[in-house]
């Protein structure tokens, strides 16, 4: 093979000079500035995958092949092979989590190595370089998803509800894993078989080829893939960030762009109920628009790209608001310590009232609408239940690959709710009815949704359809139950902040200075609230990025208090 590009076994979805670039040999010299030379001799095993905190290579002589380990009943791939001025590595290298692939010598030469930490000053001081490998390592992992390239093999059933729970974490979480479905792929039998595992016992994750997790909470599965490092209970960090959706992700990105100590716990998966959005076209500076779960990974990819640390599946149990210094207690983990905490806990859909709905979540019963839940209607008649955006924007991405989108609203129209332009899209669709002033009265099934009952509250008339698929997007509660009394809250739960705070509620709190609290700020100094879970809050993707950045600008004036 020639230096001019690499060796690449199958198809990519973007150019390959973007996700495997060849740097010129001035750019190489300023990576070897922060490295050291490494010489390696033919069939060396330069690194195994499942290792933490894995290195960086950037070749100047010779070949590294990338190969994915062999998984289940399959043998070793080899992902790409790379020559002179070519570079290894995609997220993990910023997340420190396990890597997912084993770098071999396919001739001798030396490559240039960069541990974490100096791979980390290369992409936040060299501005040319970082655009070159971010983009190649963000482009890499969407190649290891849409190939499977990763280390978990999810064996389920659409018929079980904790199948599509574990493939949405795995999705949300952009962990690349391969999906087996007993009813119809022959090899999850054998797969079954393997493991000793029973039917009874799916949905089972296989996790790097050696555990073998049956039906495991997104903790567990964190646990088993390497999603989080040990915390260090004893570090005073500058400032806690509690929830990673926008506005959580936006303090997050300033924060540790401008030298905070930061650190994020996100509960679920970064992009909070934004990311459950199939497209979201008002958001400034996308005007073809895009969806949640990809605005969510970019912003996930820039927090690490500063140094933020973010912490999966570990939600918050408990805040301790003692004056001098703050806590919180992760859910089945340690205390972590901060000089300021901002909450970005966001708010959840309501549940639909229907008796028995919560038996059919996930077996039937969505609170998000993308492309993972379209693969399971393709083809069938489905119910969007909500008259706001997220309710307009599943109803208009739906209607393109679903037989027909029924949309429930207990309103009298749309116009009070909704933006306009999703308005005029759901009046032109054919494929989207639109039922005012009705709502879900009753669900049937046995595994899972089978028929589905809707009543119009002006006649009473109930009407029954077969239908699998509804789609819930209502008002949202808030998410503060944690927070047991430490700040006040409106009648609804939300957080209250700046001048909503009344005298009375700064004195229950005993607020203990002279100034007012800022405009982000609650009943205690130097916690903040923003985006969906603060009170008053626009609901809106723009605004919750705007009050998560602001909330650091806050931060930083506190902290110098």
């Amino acid at each position: 093979m020639s230096d001019g590009g690499p060796s690449v076994p199958f198809p990519l979805s973007a150019p390959v000079e973007h996700v495997f670039p060849t740097l010129t040999d001035s750019q190489i010299a300023r990576v070897a500035a922060h490295g050291r030379r490494r010489r390696f001799e033919r069939g060396e095993l330069l690194l195994e995958a499942g290792n933490h905190n894995a290195p960086f290579f950037l070749i100047t002589s010779g070949r590294i092949e990338i190969v994915r380990p062999a998984a289940g009943a399959g043998e070793e791939v080899v992902v790409v092979v790379h020559g002179k001025g070519q570079f290894t590595g995609e997220m993990t290298m910023l997340s420190g989590r396990r890597g997912l692939v084993h770098l071999r010598a396919v001739e001798a030469g030396e490559a240039i190595e960069l541990d974490r930490e100096h791979l980390m000053a290369l992409v936040q001081n060299d501005a040319e370089l970082s655009g070159i490998l971010m983009r190649a390592f963000i482009l890499r992992r969407v190649e290891l998803i849409a190939h499977g390239f990763g280390d978990a093999v999810l064996v389920g059933s659409r018929h079980v509800a904790a199948t599509h729970r574990i493939k949405e974490f795995l999705t949300r979480n952009g962990h690349p894993h391969t999906y087996l479905e007993l009813e119809r792929d022959p090899v999850a039998q054998q797969l079954l078989d393997r493991f000793q595992v029973r039917v009874e016992d799916v949905p089972v994750l296989i996790c790097r080829d050696r555990t073998v997790l049956k039906n495991p909470s997104n903790e567990e599965i964190a646990d088993c893939l390497g999603f989080n490092a040990a915390l260090d209970q004893e570090t005073l960090h500058d400032v806690v960030i509690v929830g990673a959706g926008p506005s959580g992700l936006a303090a997050a990105v300033y924060g540790a762009s401008e030298g905070l100590d930061v650190l994020v716990l996100e509960a679920n998966a970064p992009g909070g109920q934004a990311s459950t959005s199939s497209r979201i076209e008002n958001y400034l500076g996308f005007p073809t628009g895009i969806s949640g779960q990809e605005l969510a990974a970019r912003a996930y990819a820039q927090a690490q790209k500063f140094g933020a640390r973010l912490v999966i599946a570990k939600g918050a149990q408990r805040l301790s608001c003692a004056q001098h210094s703050y806590a919180v207690r992760i859910e089945h983990g340690p205390v972590v310590r901060a000089r300021t905490v901002i909450i970005a806990t966001g708010a959840d859909y309501r549940r639909l009232s229907a008796a028995e709905s919560a038996r059919f979540d996930g077996a039937g019963v969505y609170y998000g609408a993308t492309a993972m839940e379209a693969q399971l209607c393709r083809g069938e008649e489905v119910v969007v239940v909500g008259g706001g955006n997220s309710a307009g924007q599943a109803a208009v991405f739906l209607a393109e690959t679903a037989k027909h989108v029924h949309m429930l609203v207990r309103a009298t129209g749309l116009s009070a709710t909704m933006s306009r332009y999703l308005i005029r899209r759901i009046q032109d669709s054919p494929a989207i009815t639109l039922r005012t002033q009705t709502e879900i009265s009753g669900l049937e099934g046995s595994d899972r949704l089978e028929r589905v009952q809707w009543r119009d509250s002006r006649t009473g008339h109930v009407e029954a359809r077969e239908l699998g698929h509804v789609f819930v997007m209502t008002g949202a509660d808030p998410s503060t139950r944690w927070l047991e009394g430490c700040l006040a809250l409106d009648d609804k739960g939300f957080i209250k902040t700046g001048a909503d705070l009344s005298a009375e509620e700064l004195a229950r709190t005993a607020w203990p200075l002279a100034r007012s609290p800022h405009w982000l700020e609650t009943s205690r100094p130097g916690i903040f609230a923003v985006g969906d879970v603060r009170s008053g809050s626009q609901k809106r993707v723009a605004s919750a990025v705007g009050e998560g950045s602001t909330a650091i600008a806050l931060v930083h004036q506190v902290l110098a208090e």
